[in-house]
């Protein structure tokens, strides 16, 4: 009797270290490819966090919707199925924190530095504390690029856009975006987005190349505008209760492991998609096209006014303070 009882007695005490020793698991899902700038640098922080903390944290990356398409994966951060998304800023506008959305506005950074300004200074800081009432910490902002237009007829003069069917993320201000250009906007999720252009349930969509030549819409449009009308970007963020729950020296580790592979990303980001560009050019089945001064300027005058229109939804004083850093 006593012997079954010292045996049951180790064999709890097994299970209690075996358990102690599991690692702690992060699912970290993301839409789009391993090999854009956001699907890299997923893969980095994998790496980084996986030996910071010494094996005990482990990362799961689960790519190209894999797990959760745009609309389903928020929530399901909320749930707690997965602890970590890198969703474009777009998509924190329907879940009630509409401050994102200034990131969509047409033309409000004309340069990357102008960007950084925001996004790394008081304005990132206090647009992510905004997510901690619905449950989410925000860790990071991570970089993509400036958009392009795609379409299979040329997009040179505002005019082109009449009557088309645009792909658009759901954002009300993407939708204002094309509304002013003439065109019909249609939210699509990213991972419809090809087929759609396949099938011409949209004539045309916009995006940075990276995610344009990754997910080969270059195949099924022929007609390319490099208007860097627009900026696409993501915030990393994790379900706020797991990490609130993690010991402190992890949490620790893992902050660092985002920085770092902040750092890469945004290194990365501009790179690849000059490269996705040169490669959609030499793939031979999309024309490149560079809009003019004149053509840039008609573009603007159509654009601009959505900043105005947004400032009751958005708030007049967030994008005042953005042009004002924008303009440093």
């Amino acid at each position: 009797m006593k012997l079954n009882a010292m045996l049951l007695a180790l064999g709890a005490a097994l299970s209690i270290n075996a358990y102690a020793q599991a690692p702690i698991v992060i699912k970290f899902s993301h839409v789009v490819a391993t090999d854009t700038p956001k699907g890299q640098a997923a893969e980095r922080f994998k790496q980084l966090a996986e030996k910071a903390t010494n094996g005990r944290v482990k990362v799961e990356v689960y790519p190209n919707s894999q797990l959760y398409k745009d609309k389903e994966e928020l929530e399901a951060l909320q749930l707690g199925a997965v602890q970590m998304l890198a969703p474009s800023l777009a998509k924190f506008g329907p879940l009630g924190v509409k401050e994102f959305e200034a990131f969509d506005l047409p033309y409000i950074f004309p340069s990357k530095t102008a960007l950084y300004n925001v996004t790394e200074g008081e304005i990132g800081k206090s647009l992510l504390k905004k997510l901690e009432p619905k449950g989410i910490t925000g860790l990071a902002f991570w970089d993509n690029g400036f958009k392009v237009m795609s379409a299979n007829k040329p997009l040179h003069a505002v005019s082109d856009f009449k009557g088309l069917k645009m792909r658009i993320q759901s954002s009300k201000v993407l939708d204002a975006q094309m509304r002013a250009l003439g065109a019909n906007p249609q939210v699509l999720a990213f991972s419809e987005v090809y087929q759609a252009l396949q099938t011409g349930v949209v004539d045309g969509t916009e995006n940075p190349p990276s995610n344009m030549y990754t997910q080969k819409m270059h195949e099924v449009q022929k007609h390319v505008t490099v208007s860097n009308h627009g900026y696409l970007g993501y915030a990393v963020i994790v379900n706020k209760k797991f990490w609130d729950g993690l010991p402190a020296d992890i949490r620790a580790a893992l902050d660092k492991a985002m920085k770092d592979a902040t750092t890469f990303e945004k290194a990365i980001a501009q790179r690849d998609n000059d490269m996705a560009l040169d490669a959609i050019k030499k793939a031979g089945k999309t024309e490149i096209y560079t809009p003019s001064v004149k053509e840039q300027a008609e573009w603007r005058k159509a654009l601009l006014p959505v900043q105005k229109d947004m400032e009751g939804r958005i708030g007049k004083d967030l994008i005042s303070a953005i042009n004002k850093e924008a303009a440093k």
